[in-house]
């Protein structure tokens, strides 16, 4: 629900977010980090660690190119290791076990989706409003939506010609239970997208990447057999229309900085720190 605590309290961290990202290299002080977001240290530590489950301290741990760059390092080799294929714990499970995608035939789209029913509806995230479309195949699209109408209008204008119902499906109550991380509890989720041959390689590859790992432009194209094509994946990993299921957050770039994302830099960064803090904290 739009001004849930959730996304006031993400509004506040997305400004404190974004003071550090501004600010790392001095290594801001809790003091500082409060002042900006204009809260009481005590009182904006709370509000941190409810949110992202550490303090400001660690989280700016997590935002670190060194760190950044160590997490390359160990997840280039095992990354796309075909024994996660058959089963492995933890949270990056999820990715390879439970998620599948199909793409939208020629007919399914022609005349601008004239053949196509969406259901439609918005949710809170720890990240901010999110517009979730689902057709009876699966998830079609699942964008952050700072502006609610004009996140559908962009929908519609992708489709103009399909028919579109506001209302919550079961398949979309599937999909956000990605947020609570308890994939004992989401069953397979089907993804049903509209997208080039090419595009939809890369974005079954983006799959691959477990939570709390990152990899390149660069390690996508190696893998999908194109090592020339580095700019080609970046407009495909751009295009992702299926925020969080397809983690296109997680390429970054081979310096270790995290670079552009669809959804917002500060949005990207709060999504792979509240993942790194997770995956420290052990959570499934």
């Amino acid at each position: 629900m739009k001004g849930s605590q959730s996304e006031l309290n993400y509004e506040r961290i997305a400004k404190a977010i974004r003071f550090l990202r501004d600010n790392r290299k001095e290594q801001p002080s809790l003091g500082d980090v409060a002042a900006a977001v204009n809260m009481s240290p005590y009182h904006f530590q709370r509000i941190f660690k409810e949110w992202a489950g550490i303090t400001p301290k660690h989280f700016l741990q997590f935002l670190n190119v060194e760190y950044a760059k160590r997490i390359l390092r160990e997840t280039h080799a095992s990354l796309f290791d075909t024994a996660m294929e058959v089963g492995i714990s933890g949270t990056g499970r999820l990715h390879d076990l439970f998620i599948s995608i199909e793409g939208m035939t020629p007919g399914e789209y022609k005349n601008g989706g004239e053949n196509l029913f969406f259901n439609y509806s918005f949710a809170s995230t720890p990240f901010g409003d999110i517009l979730i479309a689902t057709t009876a195949k699966g998830i079609c699209s699942m964008e952050f939506a700072d502006d609610r109408m004009e996140a559908f209008s962009a929908l519609q204008r992708k489709f103009p010609n399909a028919r579109f119902r506001q209302t919550v499906d079961r398949i979309q109550q599937k999909a956000l239970s990605v947020f609570t991380q308890d994939w004992s509890r989401i069953g397979e989720i089907k993804l049903h997208l509209k997208g080039t041959e090419f595009q939809l390689k890369v974005w079954e590859t983006l799959l691959k990447i477990p939570a709390g790992g990152m990899t390149t432009y660069g390690d996508i194209a190696t893998h999908i057999n194109n090592p020339k094509a580095c700019r080609a994946v970046g407009s495909a990993v751009a295009d992702n229309p299926v925020a969080l299921l397809i983690p296109c957050h997680r390429v970054i770039r081979s310096t270790g900085d995290f670079g552009n994302y669809h959804w917002g830099i500060v949005r990207k960064t709060a999504i792979l720190g509240w993942e790194a803090a997770r995956e420290a904290n052990g959570s499934e």
